[in-house]
C-alpha cells in the first residue's frame, strides 16, 4: 500500500486513472491518496469470514444487510472502501445514492490489518479518524498474523478501543443483538503454512 501527499485529492481527480486490470484499490481519506495492492490469502480469507459470520446473522434477524468492499463516499475527498460493513435497513435506505453507494456511515466497518507499518498507520490512524468523525459506531480492526480483533466503539465524538479479543474470545457487539462468533474463526486454518515473517513495507500482503 501506498500514499501520496503531493497534492490535496478528491474524487473527480479518480476519473482520468484508468480502471486496473488487478483489482488495485483507490482510496482518499482527509485528500490523502491511498493505493493499495491486491491483498493476500489470508486477508482474503478473512475479509470472506467475516462477510459469512455477519451475513448468516445478518439474514436471520432482517435487520439490516452486510457488504463486502463497498464504496463510501462521505465528501469528495473523503472516499474509502472498507473491506466490509453492516448497515441497518434504515440507514441504507437513507444513504444510498442513484451511483448505488453509501453516502453516509454505516454503523458498522471492518477492516482487515495488512502487515507494514504504512498499512498500521492507514487502519489504525488514518481510518480510524475518518470513521471516528463521520458518525460510524463501531470499528473492528481483524489482525490475521497476531489473530485477534481489535474493537471500537463510539464513545461521545469519537471511536475509542473498547477491547482487545484473542483467538480464544468471542466477538460480540451491543449492535447486532444475539451475533457472536469465536474470534479464531475469522483467520485462516492454523494448518495453512505459516507466512514469512511480515517486513517493514508499503506493500499489501
Amino acid at each position: 500500500m501506498t500514499t501520496t501527499k503531493a497534492k490535496r485529492w478528491t474524487i473527480a481527480d479518480l476519473e482520468g486513472i484508468p480502471q486496473p486490470w488487478d483489482d488495485t484499490r483507490y482510496e482518499i481519506i482527509d485528500g490523502e491518496l491511498f493505493v493499495s495492492s491486491q491483498p493476500s490469502n489470508e486477508h482474503q480469507y478473512t475479509s470472506m469470514a467475516a462477510t459469512l459470520e455477519l451475513g448468516n446473522w445478518s439474514r436471520q434477524s432482517g435487520n439490516g444487510v452486510v457488504l463486502p468492499a463497498p464504496g463510501l463516499i462521505f465528501a469528495e475527498d473523503d472516499h474509502a472502501a472498507p473491506d466490509v460493513i453492516w448497515v441497518s435497513n434504515e440507514r441504507y435506505r437513507s444513504e444510498v445514492r442513484a451511483d448505488s453507494k453509501l453516502h453516509g456511515p454505516p454503523e458498522l466497518v471492518v477492516e482487515v490489518l495488512s502487515p507494514g507499518s504504512e498499512n498500521e498507520r492507514r487502519d489504525f490512524v488514518v481510518k480510524l479518524g475518518l470513521y471516528s468523525r463521520r458518525g460510524v459506531d463501531e470499528y473492528w480492526i481483524l489482525d490475521w498474523w497476531q489473530r485477534r480483533a481489535l474493537v471500537h466503539r463510539r464513545a461521545g465524538e469519537t471511536l475509542q478501543l473498547a477491547a482487545t479479543l484473542e483467538a480464544n474470545d468471542r466477538l460480540e457487539s451491543p449492535l447486532l443483538p444475539g451475533f457472536s462468533c469465536l474470534v479464531d474463526d475469522l483467520f485462516p486454518p492454523r494448518s495453512w503454512p505459516a507466512p514469512l515473517a511480515p517486513e517493514e513495507s508499503t506493500e499489501d500482503r
